[in-house]
């Protein structure tokens, strides 16, 4: 009974080896899949949120720029 037992063992450990070696490939291809999904839409994600803190940091830029100017232009006046 022992080695019965002991050679389904084995039986069942090198059916289980073969399985995984048949399966491997495929496990590994959907990885690769899974993870270029995963690493495309936190690059989109990553862009949105650059997007929009930039265009906060451009706006701010912009009226900066105009208070500037509105400024030096006072000067000149003054000036004259």
């Amino acid at each position: 009974m022992s080695d019965s037992s002991d050679t389904d063992a084995q039986r069942s450990q090198d059916l289980k080896s073969r399985l995984i070696q048949l399966a491997q490939p495929i496990v590994d291809s959907l990885d690769s899949r899974l993870r270029d999904q995963v690493d495309s839409r936190v690059d989109d994600r990553v862009d949105a949120t650059l997007s929009a803190r930039l265009a906060v940091i451009e706006r701010a830029i912009a009226d900066l720029d105009r208070s500037l100017r509105e400024l030096q232009e006072r000067l000149d006046q003054v000036a004259d």
